[in-house]
C-alpha cells in the first residue's frame, strides 16, 4: 500500500515518511513504541534532517506523539482522535458514492471489478494483510469513479487513524468476508444507478467498526490513551 500523496516521491523525507507509515498502520510497531530519531536515520542511512522531517509528517496525522526533551512513541489509540476521523471520512465518502451512482467514470469499472477479484481470492487465502491492501486500493478506485480522486488523501489521511484497528480485527476469514460482501453489493449499488442503497451500504460498512473499537478498547487497553 502506498502512504499517501503524490506516488513520484523522491525526497529521503519521503523514503522515511511511507516506510514508518506503513509498519506503524502494520502494527509492526506498536502504540507506545519509542521510537528515536537518531536510530531511524542510522537505520535509512540518512541525517537526521529527512527524519525529523518525516517525525513531523507523521505527528500531524497523530499516529507519532513528539514529546519535546522526551521520547517520541507511536501515538496510542484515541477514541475521541478516532471518532472525528470516522465523521469526516464518512460524510467525503458518501458524497463519494452518491455521486459515482449518478455519474460514475465507467473507464474505472474493470479495475473495481478486478479489485473485487482480488478481494474474493483474499478471503479465500485468508490473506489479511493483501485484503487490507485491497481494501485501501477500492476506496480509492471509488473516489476515481466518482471523478474526484483528490479527494481519496482526505479521506487516507483519516483512515490511517482507524487503518490500525482494522489490522486487529481483520484476524478471521469470516471478518473479511463480510468486509467483501459490502463491497460486492456497494458496487452493485453504484453499476445500477442506485444511490440510496449505496448510501445505506457505505453506512452499514462504515459503521461495522463501532463494536470492533469497543472490543479493542476492552481486550487492549493498553494501547489507548483514554
Amino acid at each position: 500500500m502506498v502512504a499517501l500523496g503524490n506516488l513520484d516521491r523522491t525526497t529521503s523525507s519521503d523514503v522515511v515518511f511511507d516506510e514508518l507509515f506503513e509498519r506503524i498502520v502494520r502494527l509492526e510497531l506498536l502504540p507506545g513504541t519509542k521510537i528515536s530519531e537518531t536510530e531511524i536515520a542510522k537505520s535509512f542511512g540518512y541525517s537526521r534532517q529527512p527524519v525529523r522531517e518525516a517525525f513531523t509528517r507523521l505527528s500531524n496525522l497523530n499516529l507519532l506523539l513528539i514529546r519535546p526533551q522526551r521520547a517520541t512513541v507511536v501515538r496510542p489509540f484515541s477514541r475521541e482522535l478516532i471518532a472525528n476521523a470516522r465523521f469526516v471520512r464518512t460524510a467525503v465518502e458518501l458524497e463519494i458514492v452518491r455521486r459515482a451512482a449518478h455519474d460514475r467514470d465507467k473507464s474505472v469499472d474493470v479495475d473495481l471489478k478486478a479489485n473485487l477479484r482480488e478481494q474474493a481470492d483474499a478471503v479465500s487465502s485468508e490473506d489479511a494483510s493483501r485484503f487490507h491492501d485491497l481494501d485501501y486500493q477500492f476506496h480509492k478506485l471509488l473516489c476515481a469513479s466518482a471523478k474526484q480522486a483528490f479527494a481519496f488523501e482526505i479521506i487516507a489521511e483519516n483512515k490511517a487513524q482507524v487503518d490500525r484497528l482494522c489490522m486487529l480485527a481483520l484476524t478471521s476469514k469470516e471478518a473479511m468476508d463480510v468486509l467483501y460482501q459490502d463491497h460486492q453489493t456497494l458496487l452493485q449499488a453504484l453499476f445500477g444507478g442506485d444511490a440510496e442503497t449505496a448510501d445505506q451500504v457505505l453506512r452499514t460498512h462504515l459503521n461495522r467498526l463501532t463494536p470492533t473499537i469497543e472490543a479493542i478498547y476492552t481486550t487492549h487497553n493498553a494501547y489507548f490513551d483514554d
